[in-house]
């Protein structure tokens, strides 16, 4: 998997097509990551000891890897790899600059 949480991603298509943010969480089993303020969904959450109001909830709900593409400056890019000094690290496509 290309993208790392951290990374800043634009979305290239569905529903929330041109939105933007930062990864929070991947999950690679499932191909899946949760970005912020991306495909929100209302949970509604019963009263417990930690909530005890319950009520409704926002929160960001996981979109697949191949709706998402890493966002440079002004440009969403593609990954690749480069190895460097025996390190591989990661290159962004349209810039040809590496990533950590």
């Amino acid at each position: 998997m290309k993208l790392k949480k951290g990374d800043t991603v634009v979305v290239v298509s569905g529903d929330h097509k041109g939105k933007q943010g930062k990864i929070v969480e991947v999950n690679t089993v499932a191909n899946r990551a949760v970005v912020e303020g991306v495909n929100m969904v209302k949970k509604h959450t019963r009263p417990s000891t930690k909530n005890p109001q319950g009520g409704i909830t926002e929160e960001a709900a996981p979109i697949h890897i191949s709706n998402l593409m890493y966002f440079d400056g002004g440009k969403a890019s593609r990954l690749g790899t480069v190895i460097e000094d025996g390190k591989k690290l990661r290159l962004v496509k349209k810039t040809n600059k590496t990533i950590k």
